[in-house]
């Protein structure tokens, strides 16, 4: 009887196999490096000559419509963003408008611009700048825009000539006012700032700008 011996799943690698023989390769073509009499290429004038990589980019520039210069003036002529203000004016008159209690911000609004327009010819120096800067740029301008005194109105006398300004005032109300304003921009410029402004003012302002441990002073 004759048995069928079967294949084995992987092929032998026994001597006696015969390797299949490896497809004929053609020969790699020589580059135009290795064969003097190809053309070489030509070298990069931007990579060998620095004056022919500005050139490139003059030329360059042109047909984008941009010269070089126009777009250097461009650069230097774009001036820095300016920082923007801590606080708007609608929400420094509104702060007025929530110490006082008034009905309107109309209303604080008017006492806003009376008592800063006051309070601008109170200031010089640095702290007057200070001021201007950390307000709002419609606040800012009122404190700018005034003449200093030549001597500074005490806090008393400065709510009487305020009280002048507003109708229906009494010296009580106005100080009410005044202190609802100054209360509201201390507020506004920090603890730091309320006090340079402090120093450059006769004592009793404390109290206006809601320091009550000079509230002795006002009385």
């Amino acid at each position: 009887m004759t048995t069928t011996v079967p294949k084995p799943a992987v092929r032998p690698t026994g001597k006696n196999t015969t390797a299949p023989r490896p497809a004929r390769r053609e020969p790699a073509r020589r580059s135009a490096w290795e064969n003097p009499t190809a053309p070489q290429p030509a070298p990069s004038l931007a990579r060998e000559d620095p004056a022919a990589r500005e050139g490139a980019s003059r030329i360059a520039s042109k047909d984008l419509g941009a010269p070089e210069s126009a777009l250097r003036a461009t650069r230097e002529n774009t001036a820095a963003p300016e920082p923007a203000p801590r606080t708007t004016w609608e929400a420094l008159t509104e702060a007025v408008r929530e110490t006082g209690g008034y009905p309107t911000r109309a209303q604080a609004e008017h006492l806003t611009r009376l008592v800063l327009t006051a309070l601008g010819t109170h200031l010089t120096g640095d702290e007057r700048a200070a001021l201007a800067q950390s307000l709002p740029p419609e606040a800012g301008h009122l404190i700018a825009a005034q003449i200093p005194r030549p001597h500074p109105l005490t806090a008393r006398e400065f709510v009487d000539a305020l009280s002048t300004q507003i109708p229906d005032s009494t010296p009580a109300t106005a100080r009410w006012d005044v202190s609802s304003v100054l209360t509201a921009v201390s507020t506004t410029i920090g603890p730091d700032l309320t006090d340079q402004v402090l120093s450059q003012l006769p004592r009793g302002y404390a109290l206006l700008f809601g320091r009550a441990e000079l509230a002795a002073a006002m009385a």
